[in-house]
């Protein structure tokens, strides 16, 4: 695979679970860019198509969805239609994710030894102990003290923030170029949270990873990406540089989702809302998906808004974006 590509394009990526009821629309046409050593937010409301959007990358689709269209280039290469032993060899090598649970990653039955020297030596020839030794070395990576005690130890045995930093060791074991996490610090206490956020930065950074980190959280993404993109029924509605984006939002939904963060909001009055609920993906309403829930929606809000530039490193899915 060639270097002087970026590590992730995805283009018109189009993910579809074809159910008795009907086609749902899960990721419908959306493309962005991650390079070498940049965390990219990928932030909305449950069922905003954002986790489908990272299984997709993985190739995790499971029937009866399926990428109906659009490529997904890793480094050049289009793998969106790679064959599943193609796709085994990549997974977990170059390419890894977390999981929001990690007993995704876990096996209860097995010592972490046991499964993070498996997973080295299926993508590398090394010997038992180089296997050892950078499992160690990794866990030590992620702030588990005593590593060579904690790799005879099972699962049971570790606590939620110590299982879910083992599930990213195990994600980094392999010096990926990609990582897919998905919402994995949401069930950690904030303290835990916060040294993960950190650790993985910093990880990102030396390594020069690129990661999507998908979250419904804003904070966590403040603090941690590089840019963002935000999802709204299935496509992407508003992306941009970090700060841009969250400081001075374009969609009327992005700046919904920031108005009702609780520290937007002053004491003893009620939290803003954005009002409404997310349409069923099963039976979307013509035009822009927004519009039933957006305060500044008109009759030009009837024709789907196409993705468009606002400011330089800025785009837009809205005929009305607060610009002002």
């Amino acid at each position: 695979m060639t270097s002087n590509f970026p590590t992730l394009v995805v283009e018109d990526l189009r993910t579809y679970f074809y159910t008795k009821a009907g086609v749902v629309k899960a990721v419908d046409g959306i493309s962005f860019t991650v390079d070498r050593g940049e965390i990219l937010g990928l932030v909305g409301e449950s069922g905003s198509g954002k986790t489908v959007t990272g299984f997709s990358i993985m190739g995790l689709v499971d029937p009866p969805g399926r990428v109906a269209g659009g490529r997904i280039l890793f480094k050049g290469d289009d793998i969106a239609g790679l064959p599943d032993d193609a796709m085994r060899t990549l997974r977990g090598n170059r390419i890894a994710m977390i999981f929001q649970d990690p007993m995704m990653t876990l096996n209860p039955v097995l010592r972490i030894d046991t499964q993070m020297i498996e997973a080295i030596k299926a993508h590398n020839a090394v010997s038992n102990d180089e296997a050892r030794r950078r499992a160690r070395d990794i866990l030590g990576r992620v702030g588990i003290p005593s590593p060579d005690e904690r790799l005879k130890a099972y699962p049971h045995q570790f606590s939620g923030g110590m299982r879910q930093r083992v599930s990213i060791a195990i994600a980094l074991l392999n010096d990926p170029d990609l990582i897919v996490a998905d919402e994995p610090t949401t069930a950690l206490d904030v303290t835990i949270q916060g040294q993960i956020l950190y650790e993985v930065q910093k990880l990102c950074r030396e390594s020069r990873t690129a990661m999507i980190w998908i979250t419904h959280d804003l904070s966590v993404i403040a603090g941690l990406a590089d840019r963002i993109s935000v999802m709204y029924a299935g496509r992407i509605v508003e992306s941009g540089q970090v700060d841009e984006v969250l400081d001075r939002p374009l969609h009327p939904y992005t700046r919904g989702l920031i108005g009702s963060v609780p520290s937007e909001n002053r004491r003893g009055v009620p939290l803003a809302q954005i009002p409404g609920m997310t349409p069923s993906l099963l039976n979307l309403p013509p035009g822009c998906a927004f519009r039933a829930r957006c305060p500044r929606a008109d009759n030009a809000c009837l024709t789907p808004p196409e993705m468009t530039l606002a400011a330089p490193g800025r785009e837009v899915r809205c005929f009305h974006p607060h610009l002002a």
